[in-house]
């Protein structure tokens, strides 16, 4: 059942499922939100503890107005598990930027965290590039999500989570973009240590496993693999994402 919290100043939607000693949090993609893991929970939940709230700007929590900020996002997560007097540290996975600010969340609250799991880390935006996404959201502030979308397809659970983007708030949409154009991550990286791993996909167009490969390379002993998926991986393969998540966790288990 999805509930709301006031955490760090930000009224959070979040939903909490599962039992068992360990804590797993899921944090979804830049325009996402916790429903973009539907198809994956009834594994990740099985054996453990599971939350997924929408982060600030996405979903049903509050939204943006002005400057976004992902240090406040990574200490949203911190407030959101103290409100619900959740035992740390906790395991964290994310994908896209929401693997950004597991990054972020990681090398700034190391005692919180026991495990990380990113997918797809997008962790800024090229600096040949920087200048089309700030225009990429100036423009959705002014003519809305649609005006960016990608054509919609069959009525299956891809194109659910097109309509969820197009029903987002382009205020907060735009302020995300333009946090990804500022955001400058190498010195997290190096600053993560808890057991980490890192996920490419193979038809990733948007973060090539070249570019993910980087991403682990600079964070100490993190793992290293790419899958047969593409960008949003739990909407687009939430089996095989349930099983290197589950895998990963019961493997590296302390």
């Amino acid at each position: 059942m999805f509930s709301w919290v006031e955490a760090n100043g930000v009224a959070l939607r979040y939903e909490l499922s599962g039992a068992g000693a360990e804590t797993l949090v899921l944090i979804h993609e830049m325009g996402g939100a916790l429903e973009s893991w539907d198809l994956a929970m009834a594994d990740l939940a099985r054996e453990r503890r599971v939350l997924r709230y929408d982060v600030r700007g996405a979903g049903m929590s509050e939204k943006v107005r002005g400057r976004l900020d992902i240090d406040a996002a990574a200490d949203d997560l911190l407030a959101l598990l103290g409100m619900l007097d959740l035992p740390m540290p906790v395991a964290v996975a994310g994908c896209a930027v929401g693997a950004a600010i597991a990054i972020r969340f990681a090398a700034r609250h190391p005692q919180a965290i026991s495990a990380l799991i990113a997918m797809a880390p997008a962790t800024g935006i090229p600096e040949a590039r920087r200048a089309e996404v700030l225009a990429r959201a100036d423009r959705i502030e002014r003519e809305g999500i649609r005006a960016t979308a990608l054509p919609g397809g069959s009525d299956d659970s891809r194109d659910a989570a097109r309509c969820r983007r197009l029903a987002g708030d382009p205020g907060s949409l735009a302020a995300t973009w333009r946090m990804l154009a500022g955001l400058e991550m190498d010195g997290d990286f190096r600053r993560v240590r808890c057991r980490s791993l890192v996920l490419a996909g193979s038809r990733d167009q948007a973060r090539p496993p070249s570019m993910v490969e980087t991403v682990a390379n600079a964070i100490p002993g993190a793992r290293f693999e790419v899958l047969e998926t593409g960008h949003i991986m739990p909407l687009e393969t939430p089996d095989l994402i349930a099983r290197k998540i589950n895998g990963f966790l019961t493997e590296t288990r302390v």
